[in-house]
């Protein structure tokens, strides 16, 4: 089952956390915003090992829509959150729409 987000401003977001009980195979990331990109990072985290970058400031132009192919995530045993980090580039709120699926 997909999970939707609508994902505003400079942040750091927490989409799964560790122990969901959750695969995720593809992840969509639409920019949204009429007129700014804005830099996307995505990673999973285990609390005493750190994160592990999945995207890696990755740029998301104007309209743009990205789909990324992931391998084998499933945080049913609870080791590993999914977080999603957006960064504005120029001096507009960064504004994406994600799609786990």
């Amino acid at each position: 089952m997909a999970k939707h987000f609508n994902i505003t401003g400079e942040i750091t977001k927490e989409l799964l956390a560790a122990g969901d009980n959750t695969a995720v195979g593809q992840i969509s990331l639409s920019n949204i915003h009429a007129d700014t990109k804005c830099t996307v990072d995505v990673y999973i985290e285990k609390k005493l090992t750190g994160k592990f970058y999945l995207l890696n400031k990755v740029e998301l132009p104007i309209g743009a829509t990205l789909i990324h192919q992931v391998t084998g995530f499933n945080n049913k045993t609870g080791e590993f959150g999914l977080y999603l980090k957006l960064t504005k580039s120029a001096s507009e709120t960064p504004a994406v729409d994600v799609i786990l699926f």
